[in-house]
């Protein structure tokens, strides 16, 4: 047996335990038992704002309805003159009774702007509970609620929302969005059942304000562009459990033209290739259908190989998209999960090459150690 189609089935085996493994951590996560609801605490939600994103007043409109007897918003944007401002004001005036503030913060003295304005916000915040949120994320109203049911775990120092993305109208966008409910939830589950959670992820995290203060403030990770994986890398560290909300966040992804989407998501790579360089290469496993494809362009008599991938990936997809998110996008266009597949496998072996990326117009440079910095 020549040496490149043995690596390709043990890798493809590989894969498809891996499958198996999502099955089984989906299963547990969906099983665990929940918070009941408690003594509702008052909660300080923070918006970080940087233009106007697609269905932005819509997203922001979710928080001022929420469910939930106490908590105020913050919005913070940097300059007098972003154009979310507009929006922001507008929804103060129609949702006077809901406390809300908005901080203009300036231009940030280090990389990651987000946590320039998280740590004005945080300073300005009345509340210990704090819920830090991006500007494309939508919510139903009960989310505060259940939130704060998880929070009543002492131990419990900072959780992370899985999320269930929704695209604009491109295809570039749906197939992104297909790729997040079918494999990142996936990674995310798998690294839960087997370490338990010591990261943060997504766009929607909540913490404790005394666990941001053991880990030395939100200041902390101002120099990593995935803040939140080290946010929660921190926290644990700390001694604080970092958990996995059993709420699902909708995050808004938008529309990007074929560039746009893939230096976005080829950010991404690099960007989880310098957090965690061991998980990316092992990242290779959750291409059972890429693999298999390859193998099968080499040995075709071995297609029953291929069948079991196909099979395998597709129940794997369902376990997230379908079992934890509800997601129907992925249901209606599931003939595109292939070709998602492949373009993640391209996209993921790019990951390996050049440590600079395009970020809101400025181009940075990735150190090894998982921090950025402004190419002059």
């Amino acid at each position: 047996m020549a040496l490149v189609p043995l690596m390709l089935l043990l890798a493809l085996a590989g894969s498809l335990v891996y499958c198996v493994l999502v099955l089984y951590a989906a299963h547990h996560y969906r099983s665990e038992r929940r918070a009941p609801p408690g003594q509702p605490v008052p909660i300080s939600v923070l918006k970080p704002l940087a233009g106007v994103d697609e269905g932005l007043e819509e997203n922001l409109r979710s928080f001022f309805e929420q469910d939930y007897p106490e908590y105020e918003l913050l919005f913070a944007v940097r300059s007098t003159e972003d154009p979310a401002i507009g929006v922001v004001e507008r929804l103060r005036r129609e949702y006077a009774g809901i406390p809300s503030r908005l901080i203009v913060t300036g231009e940030p003295p280090y990389p990651n702007a987000k946590v320039f304005s998280l740590r004005h916000m945080i300073e300005a915040a009345r509340h210990e509970l704090l819920v830090m949120s991006d500007s494309d994320v939508r919510v139903t109203p009960e989310m505060l609620r259940v939130v704060a049911a998880e929070f009543q775990d002492p131990r419990l120092g900072l959780t992370t929302c899985p999320y269930r993305a929704v695209p604009g109208p491109s295809l570039w966008s749906r197939l992104e969005a297909i790729g997040m409910n079918t494999e990142f939830l996936a990674g995310i589950l798998t690294a839960r059942l087997m370490e338990g959670m010591r990261f943060a992820v997504g766009p929607t995290t909540a913490a404790r304000r005394p666990a941001l203060d053991a880990i030395g403030g939100i200041e902390r990770v101002k120099d990593y562009l995935a803040e939140d994986f080290m946010l929660g890398k921190l926290v644990h560290e700390a001694g604080w459990r970092v958990g996995l909300s059993s709420y699902v966040i909708e995050h808004r992804i938008g529309s990007q033209n074929l560039a746009q989407n893939l230096r976005h998501r080829l950010r991404w790579a690099r960007s989880t290739r310098r957090s965690r360089p061991g998980g990316y290469i092992g990242q290779l496993f959750t291409y059972p259908l890429p693999l298999g494809l390859l193998l099968f362009a080499i040995r075709p008599e071995w297609w029953p190989m291929l069948v079991a991938a196909a099979g395998f990936r597709a129940l794997a997809a369902w376990a997230t998209a379908g079992f934890i998110l509800r997601d129907r996008l992925t249901g209606r266009y599931w003939w595109l999960v292939p070709v998602q597949d492949l373009l993640a496998f391209v996209l993921w072996i790019a990951g390996f090459f050049g440590n600079t990326i395009l970020w809101r117009g400025r181009r940075y440079r990735l150190h090894a150690d998982g921090r950025f910095t402004l190419v002059q």
